[in-house]
């Protein structure tokens, strides 16, 4: 079965997030409310760059969340470490559409675990299935009914399971979703991805297959496209086969919460300017109201080595 449940998580998964998580938020929580030049400092639970929506508009994220490599506790890759910061930044600001890229299914599991327990979530491995990385998608079910969704593969066969023709490193896919929104009776469709990290063809290719299959299953209606494209925002290629094309980049619309950080600073302080390579853009009737890179830490620690993209986004009403 291809959608993974909060309803089915496992006992484990749950043990997993709630003993490292009690020993990490007694720490300090940063998260950046203005627009400061450095993460900012503070105690206690850091205060939301965005938090829960309010009225009719969506809180929508995306995250590369660094695929769990087993690395030993105490790295900066250690993702027994991470995960209780990363179960912090999801209990601060709650996005009502959070999409994830890099999780393996555990990892998936233990996202689900960290949101409330309304929220719900749709996935599928890359190479079927529970196997290999997801891009999935989570979701506050109490305001939010998924009415449909799919998953495709950025190849020349993009219904073949874990298939690779255009030259990337490893396999590549998209998931979307058509949601109706219960509060303001508007149907949209998420989509979240990861394009290659290798292949600028594949690149392309990609961007041009997530352009047209987003346009067949949305049609007229508002469109959220998610993902770590591993390529910079204004520096053509699939930015611009999409952005040039009908969709919209939330940093260029709403108001900026913070400055223009690259979103891979790899565990470091982010760098101001440095490469926009995770995005989330807007199709159809969207307006972005604000939008944030958000360097959310606890104590030093980062959750990833990619910066989350948020933004505050008005889908309308029916």
């Amino acid at each position: 079965m291809d959608v993974t449940r909060r309803k089915a998580l496992t006992a484990g998964a749950l043990g997993a997030l709630g003993t490292a998580g009690l020993a990490a938020t007694a720490g300090t929580a940063q998260a950046a409310t203005t627009a400061p030049d450095r993460p900012p400092q503070g105690a206690g639970r850091g205060a939301a760059l965005i938090g829960p929506a309010n009225g009719d508009t969506l809180h929508v994220a995306s995250f590369n969340i660094r695929v769990d490599i087993g690395a030993p506790a105490g790295s900066d890759d250690s993702w027994t470490d991470r995960l209780p910061v990363l179960a912090e930044f999801l209990a601060v600001e709650q996005p009502t559409v959070l999409g994830v890229q890099e999780a393996l299914y555990e990892q998936v599991k233990q996202v689900d675990a960290a949101l409330p327990a309304h929220y719900d979530s749709i996935g599928l491995g890359r190479q079927g299935g529970s196997e290999d990385e997801f891009c999935s998608i989570h979701f506050d079910a109490d305001r939010l009914e998924p009415l449909a969704f799919d998953h495709f593969w950025l190849s020349d066969t993009p219904h073949v399971i874990g298939s690779v023709t255009w030259g990337n490193a490893v396999v590549r896919m998209v998931s979307w979703v058509r949601m109706a929104d219960r509060r303001t009776g508007v149907e949209f469709v998420v989509a979240n991805t990861h394009f290659d990290h290798v292949s600028e063809y594949s690149r392309v290719r990609s961007a041009e297959l997530l352009r047209d299959r987003v346009r067949d299953v949305a049609g007229d209606d508002p469109v959220l496209v998610l993902g770590d494209f591993n390529s910079p925002a204004g520096g053509g290629g699939a930015y611009d086969v999409l952005v040039d094309d009908g969709l919209v980049d939330t940093w260029n619309t709403g108001r900026r919460l913070t400055p223009e950080w690259g979103t891979f600073p790899n565990y470091g302080d982010p760098v101001d300017g440095g490469d926009r390579i995770d995005w989330i853009l807007t199709g159809g009737d969207a307006v972005t109201r604000e939008v944030a890179l958000n360097p959310f830490r606890i104590d030093g620690r980062y959750p990833s080595d990619h910066l989350p993209v948020q933004a505050l986004v008005d889908l309308g009403r029916a």
